[in-house]
C-alpha cells in the first residue's frame, strides 16, 4: 500500500516509536506517580523525561508548561472551555477546523460569540486588515490554525500574536498539521496557548496530544477527577500539570511520543519539511500539466504552505477518486476533511477534494505511482 494519508496521522511510525510503545506496555505497565513503588516511581520519570522533551522541542518555558491531552482537539476545547466567559468574544480564521467551530458554536449557548475573518494567503497586511475589522473592546481570544489541514495554506503566524497582543487579546494556535514541519519557537513567537497532536508530523502513536502554554495557570478544567495528589481534598488540586491531568495517563503514548520527537529533532525539521515539500512540487507541477485536473492554491511555496495538496479531478466527486485509488492500492483522504470553512473558501463544498499529503518515508516512486494512477481516470 502507498499511504498518502500523513495530514490524518503519520504511517507507518518509526520503528522506534513502535518499540517504545511495546517496550512500555511490557515493562511500564503501571500507573504513573499513583504508588510508592519502584517501578510507578520510575514510569512517572518517563513521562516527566517525555514533558522535559517537548518543553525543549518547542522552547516552552519548562516542563511545567506541558499538559498530556487526548488529542489536538481535546487540548483545543480545554483552551476554550477554560478560558472563555459569556459575554466574551473570539476571532476565528475561515480555514479553521471542526476542532475550533464546533465547541464554539456550542459555546455560543453559554452567551459567547465568534467572528470568522477572511484569510489571503501570501498578503500578510491584508489578512492582518481583516482580523482589525472585527476586534472589539469584548475581544478575548484570537483562534488561528498554523496551516490548513486541507490547502497547507500558512497563516502569518508571528504576525497575528503580535497584532493581539498589541489589543491585549490572546492567541490559541492549532498547530496540528505544523509542530514537525515547521521549527515553533514558543519564546519568540509568543503564542499563548499552542494545542499539538502528537500522532501526525511528530510520528508518535495515536492517543496522545499536547496544550502548551506558559500561562496555563489562566485556564479553568474541564475534567476533574483523581491526580494521585491532594486527595484528601474534594477540590481539584491547582498544581501543575496535575490540574488538567485527572485519570490516568496514556504512558505507551507518551513514551512513544517521546521516541517521535527523538526521530524528528535527529532528522531535523527542516530536513523533513524539504524532503516532503519537494515531493508535493513534483505532484503539483505534474498535476497542472494535466486537463481534467482542478488545482486550487496557487503553486506551493516553502514560505507559504506545508507540504499538503488537494485537488479533484472534473466531472467526479472526490470520494469516487479516493474508491478508485484505493482500488490501485493508494490510500488518501477525500471528503471534507473535517473542515466545512477550508472547502467553502474555494468553493468545494459539493464536493470536497482529494487529498495528498507525504510522510518523510513517502518516495518520488510513489509519486508517480500516484500519477499514473490518476491518468487511467
Amino acid at each position: 500500500m502507498i499511504y498518502l494519508d500523513n495530514a490524518a496521522t503519520t504511517f507507518p511510525k518509526p520503528i522506534e516509536v513502535v518499540n517504545a510503545v511495546a517496550n512500555a506496555i511490557k515493562k511500564y505497565g503501571v500507573n504513573p506517580g499513583r504508588s510508592s513503588c519502584e517501578l510507578s516511581i520510575k514510569t512517572a520519570g518517563l513521562v516527566y523525561e517525555c514533558r522535559k522533551a517537548v518543553a525543549d522541542f518547542f522552547e516552552a518555558k519548562g516542563p511545567e508548561s506541558v499538559v498530556f491531552t487526548l488529542n489536538c482537539t481535546l487540548a483545543i476545547n480545554m483552551v476554550l472551555k477554560g478560558l472563555l466567559k459569556p459575554g466574551d468574544h473570539v476571532v476565528i480564521s475561515c480555514f479553521e477546523h471542526n476542532a475550533v467551530v464546533r465547541p464554539l458554536k456550542k459555546l455560543c449557548n453559554s452567551h459567547i460569540s465568534f467572528s470568522k475573518v477572511e484569510i489571503y494567503p501570501k498578503n500578510k497586511e491584508k489578512t492582518l486588515l481583516e482580523f482589525s475589522k472585527v476586534v472589539n473592546e469584548k475581544t478575548k481570544l484570537l483562534v488561528c490554525l498554523h496551516a490548513s489541514n486541507v490547502w497547507g495554506i500558512r497563516l502569518p503566524i508571528e504576525e497575528i500574536v503580535d497584532f493581539a497582543h498589541k489589543k491585549g487579546i490572546q492567541v490559541l494556535v492549532d498547530a496540528a498539521q505544523t509542530a514537525g514541519v515547521i521549527k515553533i519557537n514558543l519564546k519568540k513567537s509568543k503564542i499563548d496557548f499552542l494545542c499539538v497532536s502528537g500522532h501526525k508530523n511528530l510520528y508518535g502513536p495515536c492517543g496522545v496530544g499536547l496544550l502548551i502554554s506558559d500561562n496555563i495557570e489562566k485556564l479553568d478544567t474541564i475534567l476533574e477527577g483523581g491526580t494521585g495528589t491532594n486527595s484528601i481534598f474534594l477540590d481539584q488540586p491547582n498544581e501543575i500539570p496535575e490540574k488538567f491531568e485527572s485519570g490516568t495517563l496514556n504512558v505507551p503514548g507518551i513514551l512513544g511520543l517521546k521516541k517521535g520527537i527523538e526521530f524528528v529533532n535527529n532528522l531535523s525539521t527542516e530536513n523533513m519539511f524539504k524532503h516532503k515539500f519537494e515531493l508535493i512540487l513534483y505532484l503539483y507541477n505534474n498535476l497542472s500539466q494535466i486537463s481534467y485536473i482542478e488545482l486550487y492554491t496557487d503553486k506551493p511555496n516553502f514560505e507559504h504552505h506545508v507540504p499538503i495538496l488537494s485537488f479533484n479531478v472534473k466531472n467526479k466527486k472526490s470520494e469516487e477518486v479516493a474508491f478508485f485509488l484505493n482500488s490501485e492500492n493508494i490510500c488518501v483522504r477525500a471528503g471534507l476533511h473535517c473542515a466545512p470553512l477550508a472547502h467553502a473558501f474555494f468553493k468545494t463544498l459539493d464536493k470536497g477534494a482529494v487529498r495528498i499529503s507525504p510522510s518523510i518515508f513517502t518516495t518520488k516512486d510513489n509519486i508517480d505511482f500516484l500519477l499514473n494512477a490518476i491518468k487511467k481516470l
